[in-house]
This record gives C-alpha cells, structure tokens and sequence, in this order.
C-alpha cells in the first residue's frame, strides 16, 4: 500500500488533470509522479495544506469517509475577531443552508508560523483578522468556510494542518513524502 502526504499549494485542483478548463490550470499531476494513487478526500483549489494521496481503496475509504469521523483541523484566518459568542457557536455546531453540522473543536490561537501564501492574502489596516485552530469531523463542501461566515467570521486563508494522525508537518507547500 502506498501512502502520500501532500502539501497541496493554493490554486492547485485536487485531481490529476483539468479537463473542465481551457487554461491549463495546476493539478496534482504537476507535482506527483506516482501511478495508481488518488486523492483521499478534497481541499479546495482556493485552500492549502495536507491532502492523502493512497493506492489503496479501503484506506481512502476510511480516511474520505465522513461515517469514520476521522477528525481534520484546520489553520484558518478569519476576517474580525472571534469573540466568546462565535467560538460557542463553532463549538455547538451551526446551521448551514444544508442542516447542521456537528459540533467544532475551535480555539483562537496566535498567528501560527506558516510558508507565506502566494498570492498574499490582502491586508487591510483597517479590518482587523485572527486566527483559529479548528477541527471537524465530517466533510462537507467548503465546510470550514460555511462555517465561519456563518458566524460573522468570513475566512481569508484555510490551511489543512491535520488528517487523523497524519499532519502536513514541515513538508514545504508542492513538496509530498511517503507515509
């Protein structure tokens, strides 16, 4: 069984090619070379950090599937500042337009030492932004996002730090190890 650990750059898709589109646009083929593994999961071309790459079905299965609950936290950068009341909120689970979700592991935490995102996120002098660690146990589409415009907080920057036991680590951003 093959393993991978990813560290997906912003703007890459999380599929092999780009059919869809008459610009080429960056996919894991750019950056992996290796026959016969798929991705396990998703992340967002307009997110970064960990994605699972495996040859293996039953292993896909288990680390994709939301009924296995394996927990994923997130590094986000949040527009405003997370008061008590948005933290509670994450932490009971919020209704979303496709029902509610479970509840949050959430903290706010100090601005966490990440590679720098190209493009930059915009800084605004005037709108303040923090940081939230965040973990979930399911997997909706854009979930993390949902959530925190949900909450007053709309996300500037989302990085996947954590898949179960398996973290992005120091892998640098388009850089993968195996497992």
């Amino acid at each position: 069984m093959t393993l991978i650990a990813f560290n997906k750059p912003f703007g890459v898709l999380t599929q092999f090619t780009d059919a869809k589109s008459p610009t080429k646009r960056a996919t894991l083929s750019d950056f992996i070379e290796v026959p016969g593994v798929y991705p396990a999961g998703r992340l967002d071309r307009d997110s970064e950090g960990l994605l699972l790459l495996t040859d293996d079905g039953r292993m896909q299965a288990r680390i994709a599937d939301p009924k296995f609950k394996l927990p994923k936290t997130y590094l986000v950068q949040v527009e405003g500042v997370a008061n008590d009341a948005a933290l509670a909120s994450l932490r009971a689970g919020v209704m979303l337009n496709d029902g509610p979700t479970r509840p949050a592991e959430v903290e706010a935490i100090a601005p966490p030492d990440l590679w720098p995102r190209n493009p930059p996120i915009r800084y605004r002098a005037s709108v303040p932004d923090c940081w939230l660690r965040l973990t979930i146990r399911e997997g909706r589409n854009r979930q993390v996002r949902r959530m925190t415009a949900a909450v007053g907080l709309p996300t500037l920057r989302l990085v996947r730090w954590s898949i179960g036991e398996w973290t992005v680590g120091d892998l640098a951003p388009g850089t993968w190890a195996r497992l």
